[in-house]
């Protein structure tokens, strides 16, 4: 019974998006570990990005820098 958890953050990760990630990694779970589909789990969760860190910065600060 996998579970998968994916993070992503909140900029307009649309329902279409978000259906294909779900039966995306679902299809790779079946083929790669011959899971089955009915006991699958993928759950999206949405961060706000003021709650995301990358190198120690915030995620915004850290896109700044790197753009730089």
């Amino acid at each position: 019974m996998p579970y998968v958890n994916i993070k992503v953050t909140r900029e307009g990760v649309t329902p279409d998006q978000k259906a294909e990630l779900i039966s995306g990694v679902t299809d790779l779970l079946v083929r790669v570990l011959d899971k089955s589909p009915a006991t699958t789990f993928v759950v999206i969760d949405e961060v706000a990005l003021e709650d995301w860190g990358i190198g120690g910065l915030p995620v915004q600060h850290y896109r700044r820098e790197a753009a730089g």
